[in-house]
């Protein structure tokens, strides 16, 4: 094949950045097409948990990877092959007939993202100068900051005015140009040496991870048999304490546990996964209340959620001053139990309470869980050094999507528990309001590891002259509640 041709300084983030715009917007529209899913596929919309968790659970799992497998067989072939998959599994998941057939498709999907995003920004690490690249790194902060914002309204107004099916298949005409411009204009600029690969780790790790998650999503479900979703939990604890022993054993294990010796690591990593477990049930326990106890339409249910979103885009202009003047460690111990209390709030919502309120409520906590993010995103990384920023950007990438697919997953579970209590198969805003309070108290568990950081963690971070950092383009845009 020809050697690519050299794209215009601009071309090249463009094209990744639509690819992650197209995996955002992925992401987020399915959360208020839930309800008319399940009702298409004759299933509880609770169980509809699994679509969710699967996708994220599809990223944690190969986020790892993706790295190695771009260096084995290079970027531009690994970028156009995750767009192909990605948009195979879009197709697949619009003609799906059973939960079966959309849990397995959105694995599909996730495989894809997870490989998508990373090596696209490998791509532009690779190929733009170093006097260029943070501007052409920043162009990638764009579709994760619009995807959440137009996901929601979207997949409500496809859901409520054509089907939801549409959701899916509107991937496909992006999808075909990414793979075309990909092949136009990315090099296929390969690593000089490839390490060896922790298969015996990824394994371990892959087992454990799906092995809890899907246990804990599946207790209380009738999809199998409750020794099923125990077992699967006990294998998958069992796995991961497996990966422990083995990672202190291995010289480059997939997932680098060796970093949570750095207090600012383990803070942003353990302390932001809890956060990110309650934060992480929101899309999935907001529009499903809307919609199923107060009877709103898709559409109406994804323009009050867009609410949050627009908050967590206007913090992104004040976080900078507020980490100046309160420090890492004030900010973040004080901003989870405000945070905390803005998931909570959630429980007081009826269908008397006006819309504006809601709508208000939400961009205020949806600003201060962008700040919360910000600064952990920021945090983690204080310590690490240059050697080790690529496995500390993988295990705190891992960690946080499966933090979202807990919070799914325990979101569910709540809501499966009172039901049985009430022996009542029908939801209502009592269910919600348990669940609500339940990921809330997650979530402030959070300060826990905040409260023993010192009072000048990341001081360097937010010194006046701070040197530039690299922003990370995928941030927290899992979360668009």
């Amino acid at each position: 094949m020809p050697h690519a041709a050299p794209p215009p300084r601009i071309l090249l983030p463009l094209i990744v950045a639509c690819a992650l715009f197209m995996e955002q917007v992925d992401a987020t529209v399915i959360v208020t097409a839930l309800p008319a899913i399940a009702r298409d596929l004759h299933e509880d919309p609770v169980a509809l948990k699994l679509a969710l968790t699967s996708y994220l659970l599809s990223l944690a799992v190969f986020i790892p990877v993706s790295g190695w497998v771009a260096d084995r067989y290079g970027p531009r072939t690994v970028f156009r092959a995750a767009i192909v998959i990605f948009t195979l599994g879009s197709i697949l998941c619009g003609f799906s007939t059973s939960l079966t057939d959309f849990v397995l498709y959105r694995i599909v999907q996730g495989l894809g993202g997870a490989l998508m995003v990373p090596v696209g920004r490998l791509v532009i690490l690779r190929s733009v100068p170093k006097s260029d690249l943070v501007s052409a790194l920043a162009w990638l902060t764009v579709p994760a900051l619009m995807g959440p914002v137009l996901g929601p309204p979207l997949g409500g107004f496809i859901t409520t005015y054509f089907d939801w099916r549409l959701i899916f298949f509107i991937n496909v005409p992006i999808g075909i140009l990414g793979v075309f411009l990909a092949t136009r204009f990315i090099d296929d600029v390969r690593a000089e040496t490839v390490p060896p690969l922790d298969l015996r780790g990824l394994i371990l790790v892959g087992l454990g991870l799906c092995g809890t998650v899907f246990g804990l999503g599946m207790a209380g479900q009738p999809l199998m048999p409750a020794w099923v979703a125990f077992g699967a939990l006990g294998i998958g604890i069992a796995a991961l304490a497996g990966y422990g022993v083995h990672a202190r054993r291995t010289a480059q294990p997939v997932i680098d546990l060796g970093l949570l010796r750095y207090p600012t690591f383990r803070a942003g990593v353990l302390g932001g996964s809890l956060f990110r477990t309650g934060i992480g049930a929101l899309p999935f326990l907001l529009p499903l209340m809307l919609q199923l106890v107060f009877g709103l339409t898709p559409f109406a249910s994804g323009v009050l959620t867009f609410f949050a979103s627009v908050g967590a885009i206007a913090m992104k202009f004040a976080a900078a001053p507020i980490l100046r003047r309160g420090g890492y460690r004030g900010v973040l111990v004080a901003n989870a139990f405000a945070c905390a209390g803005f998931i909570a709030v959630n429980a007081l919502f009826t269908p008397l309470t006006p819309h504006w309120m809601i709508s208000m409520l939400l961009l205020v906590g949806g600003f201060l869980r962008s700040l919360q993010f910000t600064a952990l995103n920021a945090l983690s990384y204080a310590e690490v050094t240059h050697e080790e920023m690529s496995r500390a950007t993988a295990f705190a990438s891992v960690a946080q999507q499966v933090s979202l697919s807990v919070g799914v997953a325990l979101a569910g579970f709540v809501l499966e528990f009172v039901r049985i209590e009430r022996a009542d198969a029908s939801l209502t805003q009592a269910d919600f309001a348990y669940a609500f309070v339940v990921v809330a108290l997650v979530g402030l568990g959070s300060v826990f590891f905040f409260l023993p950081l010192s009072r000048d963690a990341g001081s360097e971070l937010i010194a006046p002259r701070a040197r530039e950092t690299i922003p990370d383009p995928r941030g927290d845009v899992h979360t668009p509640s």
